[in-house]
């Protein structure tokens, strides 16, 4: 298999699944490269995600590495599985590895749950918001990269309508809700397109009044994807000089305390569709 120059956060993830299985088991590099019958660096370019590896050879290891834990060993199969080209590789060269690293994490998740304190979250947003959104971004942007963003920022949308399980819960803060991005307009037809998909199966959106106590935290970003097996769950945050991914078991803890704390303060879904249209009508 010839070797990747640019592997996505995905390909990285199953490399750094595989080496974590070696290290756990107490095996080298070299014993790894001889259960495969191949060179020691190869194994080394597996565990980093720059060279492919195949669902039977993640079998093999597993195996010799003592790993019996059977949903966990299905989700490293199907991460080696993956062959065809996402929707999102078509951007590729012109927008940051990071946006598309974000879609193929959302195509990939079992659930996806985001908390969002400025904006409307991205799988939510209309068209107008997003480039309202996007041309706040500093530097600034170019008309041409804004337009690039939105039209990734809409495709990305489609996994609400992916086949096979999937559900999406955001978290969003009043304060949010608030914030004009785009214009008066623009944020009023946000919000009534808020409260609509908010009703469709498999969507919740949950809202965190102004008037709720501080909580953990506050002013992040977060996207926390699940996999097949909570250990394949993945969190995106944001930055100022992009998207930032981890899956160190600490911190998925970390953040999943944070978002509990997130559901068990937000308002009910249908509390928090009433909140949406009553701040549109302010507008």
């Amino acid at each position: 298999m010839s070797t990747r120059t640019t592997p996505t956060e995905r390909q990285k993830r199953l490399g750094a699944e595989l080496r974590k299985m070696r290290i756990a088991a107490g095996a080298s590099t070299e014993y790894a490269a001889g259960l495969l019958g191949i060179d020691r660096t190869r194994i080394s370019n597996m565990e980093s995600g720059i060279r492919p590896t195949s669902p039977e050879r993640v079998l093999t290891l597993a195996s010799n590495y003592a790993c019996t834990d059977q949903g966990y060993l299905d989700g490293l199969v199907s991460m080696a599985s993956a062959r065809e080209r996402g929707w999102w590789e078509k951007h590729r060269g012109t927008l940051s590895a990071g946006l598309l690293d974000i879609a193929e994490l959302e195509w990939h998740a079992v659930r996806v749950r985001t908390a969002q304190v400025m904006h409307v979250p991205g799988l939510l947003q209309t068209e107008s918001y997003a480039r309202g959104v996007f041309s706040a971004v500093l530097p600034s942007l170019s008309r041409l990269e804004v337009e690039l963003r939105v039209a990734h920022r809409m495709e990305r949308q489609q996994v609400l309508e992916r086949p096979g399980p999937f559900s999406y819960v955001a978290y969003v803060h009043e304060s949010a809700l608030r914030m004009r991005f785009g214009g008066t307009e623009s944020t009023r037809e946000q919000l009534k397109h808020l409260a609509a998909v908010s009703e469709r199966e498999g969507v919740d959106v949950r809202v965190i009044p102004l008037d709720a106590d501080s909580f953990p935290g506050a002013g992040h970003a977060l996207l926390y994807a699940e996999g097949p097996v909570p250990q394949l769950d993945t969190v995106q945050l944001d930055s100022a000089h992009g998207p930032e991914f981890t899956h160190a078991d600490a911190q998925l803890t970390k953040y999943r305390a944070h978002l509990d704390w997130m559901d068990k303060t937000a308002l009910s879904p249908a509390a928090s569709r009433d909140l949406v249209h009553a701040v549109a009508r302010t507008l």
